[in-house]
């Protein structure tokens, strides 16, 4: 616990832990897109206008907001906005091959929209890791 604001601080390992689990979680999403294979549950869940959208504008957010956070603690001699920058950059390079490839797969179709959806996610993802580190 922090004894100045009496909140408690997500331990490092814990967030490092978090970070890595969701991000299997997205790279097995993929894959299961890439091969047409995910349940008719999941697909349920954003099977609405603009659901897939809204999707990939909560993953790849949280996505951001996670990782960065996991990496600004251990790196204190680099700027906050300079980590944040450079999680956001590797993740949109990452977005951004992941959308293109959907070319090569017949269950698949690239779509600019959802890129945007994507990055757009990465933008609010990573400013609200700013925030919340900025209020520790």
């Amino acid at each position: 616990m922090d004894n100045q604001t009496g909140r408690v601080k997500p331990d490092l390992f814990f967030m490092k832990y978090i970070a890595a689990l969701f991000t299997l979680f997205i790279i097995g999403v993929v894959i299961l897109a890439d091969l047409d294979a995910i349940p008719s549950s999941v697909r349920a869940l954003y099977d609405f206008q603009y659901g897939d959208k809204l999707g990939h504008f909560i993953l790849y957010g949280l996505l951001n907001f996670l990782l960065t956070l996991t990496f600004i603690r251990p790196l204190p001699n680099r700027t906050s906005n300079r980590v944040a920058l450079s999680v956001g950059l590797v993740l949109a390079l990452a977005v951004g091959v992941e959308e293109l490839s959907q070319r090569y797969f017949s269950a698949r179709t690239f779509d600019l929209i959802d890129l945007s959806a994507s990055y757009l996610g990465l933008l609010v993802g990573g400013w609200a890791a700013l925030k919340t580190k900025n209020k520790r």
